[in-house]
């Protein structure tokens, strides 16, 4: 007999169920086929060794300033999260460091003076926005669908820069058209600091020096302040309290089901067909509303959905989305001692300890030459001009992440190709990890010397090739699944006619990273989704829904 459901989700990822808890909460039936034996995603830990937890790809969750954690109770459901005061640091190799905390803006102010009062002016200027204001600005970018396919919003009208315009002085209307880096050149004077908030911007959101897109730079770096934290236990935690919750409102999740195809009848999704050594004793799933992927939009439309029922133009546009911007080399280490710091880094991160420390953040040209060894040479960068690293460490905050007397630095990101893209080929990072191990420690050590081969007890990496191979969402390895420029942001991401996670086949809809509005341990996509399921399936949520007010029904 073939089972039938209202919806069929691909992927077992935290989008998939994600949007899979907030339909089987509105009473519909819902079933999640994932290919791999463990639901999460990208959203996974790591025990290589007993008692030693490590985070091969996500590390933090930045939801917490987003309905979706209230909406779907995971607290109800085991989810806890570490909030960290001080998130972000930087570091240079003369000792010269930076907090950058939204909890205790002042105190950071005050390091900041060290070196410029102008920089401490403008810090207390942005970090002094109201919390609620915070939450507003931040919930106007990333929990807001984007307009009607087609709408053209009048750029002072848009949500975010109503909120801007409001609540912080600085702004200017002149930003929508600058980078990162040519705001913070009108804002800032020191080098560490534009350093470490455009590596905090690329590794987490758009390139610093993207043309259009620093308002989303500088957001993206209040996102991590003021809604970041790590999950306590380890990333996973927060896949296993969405798979509680998915389950108590009736989900059925089907592991190690590979879905084959997106049956496609008479220009609609009807089901899904699942790979023959899938072990379960059928093989097609019928959807009777809905099919949803939260896989990859270049795997969506190039390997599930025939091509005979897509236009030759749309995939070939599919084709030319970009994979760059996101693909990491990820180093952990366990060691025997965090880092001891020199200069000023010794008093003020004794103070309080970022949990994530950009090293050694000399100058802005070390981001661009680290750019154009991954963008534009397409190779990893290990030359010591290039070296920038974040190195986090939860275990100062989550003592479960590894025994007394140890430490876990992880994880360490590198910015490196896609697979597809590096002149070596597909395998060239895999075959030059342990260069690439060594160019990272030598850049770690320029602030934290007493880092040396004996405190280091053993050392794990997970590249974008392995990534890619371990989860069909990572494809080129990279947990954007496209870069975040202004070409394939907003009302133009993935596509333009994709941007509201509709597609061209009726009753097929996107729900990954490569949606609106992009990676990060966010809620975010399912929860801009379901402001389209509502009326196109005519659910009826109840007083827990609480949609975006920022957002624009298709009828307007």
């Amino acid at each position: 007999m073939i089972p039938h459901y209202d919806v069929v989700v691909v992927g077992g990822g935290p989008n998939g169920m994600g949007i899979a808890c907030y339909l089987a909460k509105c009473g519909l039936s819902v079933c999640v086929c994932e290919d791999r034996l463990e639901l999460g995603g990208g959203v996974e830990n790591a025990e290589p060794l007993p008692g030693f937890r490590i985070d091969p790809h996500a590390t933090y969750f930045y939801g917490a300033a987003g309905p979706p954690v209230t909406q779907l109770e995971l607290a109800k459901f085991g989810f806890r999260l570490n909030y960290y005061r001080d998130l972000m640091g930087a570091v240079n190799s003369r000792g010269e460091a930076v907090s950058l905390s939204l909890y205790d803006a002042e105190r950071s102010a005050k390091y900041l003076e060290r070196y410029s009062k102008r920089d401490a002016d403008a810090w207390r200027l942005y970090a002094g926005m109201p919390r609620d204001s915070m939450v507003r600005l931040l919930r106007s970018i990333y929990w807001t669908p984007p307009p009607p396919v087609g709408m053209e919003i009048p750029r002072e009208d848009l949500p975010w820069v109503k909120v801007l315009r409001e609540n912080l002085p600085l702004f200017d209307m002149s930003w929508l058209d600058l980078s990162l880096f040519e705001i913070l050149d009108l804002l800032v004077e020191n080098e560490t600091l534009k350093a470490g908030m455009g590596m905090s911007a690329w590794y987490n959101g758009p390139h610093p020096d993207w043309a259009g897109t620093g308002i989303f730079g500088l957001t993206c770096n209040l996102l991590h302040g003021i809604s970041s934290g790590s999950p306590a236990g380890g990333m996973h935690t927060l896949a296993h309290a969405l798979a509680r919750a998915c389950m108590h409102h009736g989900v059925r999740f089907l592991t190690n089901c590979k879905v084959e195809e997106i049956i496609v009848e008479e220009g609609a999704a009807t089901g899904v067909r699942l790979s023959d050594d899938a072990p379960v004793g059928f093989r097609t799933i019928r959807a009777d509303r809905a099919v949803i992927s939260g896989v990859h939009v270049k795997s969506t439309f190039q390997k599930l959905v025939a091509a005979r029922h897509l236009p030759l133009d749309f995939l070939e546009r599919v084709r030319g989305i970009s994979l760059k911007g996101s693909s990491l080399f990820t180093l952990a280490l366990i060691t025997t001692e965090g880092p001891k710091w020199t200069g000023d880094a010794a008093e003020i991160y004794g103070e309080t300890y970022p949990t994530c420390i950009f090293m050694p953040c000399d100058s802005v040209e070390m981001v661009r030459n680290q750019t154009r060894d991954v963008d534009s040479l397409n190779t990893h960068p290990v030359r010591p001009e290039s070296m920038m690293v974040p190195v986090c460490q939860h275990d100062r905050c989550d003592p479960t992440r590894c025994p007394p007397g140890y430490h876990v630095l992880s994880p360490i990101y590198l910015q490196v190709p896609p697979p597809e893209d590096h002149a070596g080929g597909p395998r060239a990072v895999n075959e030059a990890k342990e260069e690439i191990i060594e160019a990272i420690l030598r850049a770690i050590r320029t602030v934290a010397p007493n880092l040396t081969d004996d405190k280091i007890v053993a050392k794990f990496v997970n590249t974008p090739h392995d990534s890619s191979l371990r989860n069909l969402g990572f494809v080129g390895g990279g947990w954007y699944g496209s870069r975040q420029a202004d070409d394939e942001w907003y009302d133009k991401r993935p596509l333009p006619e994709l941007s509201r996670y509709r597609t061209p086949i009726e009753r097929l809809y996107l729900c990954n990273q490569t949606s609106y509005p992009g990676g990060l341990a966010l809620f975010a996509v399912p929860y801009n989704l379901m402001h389209i399921l509502i009326p196109d399936l005519k659910l009826a949520p109840g007083e827990w829904w609480q949609p975006s007010p920022d957002f624009i029904p298709e009828e307007v």
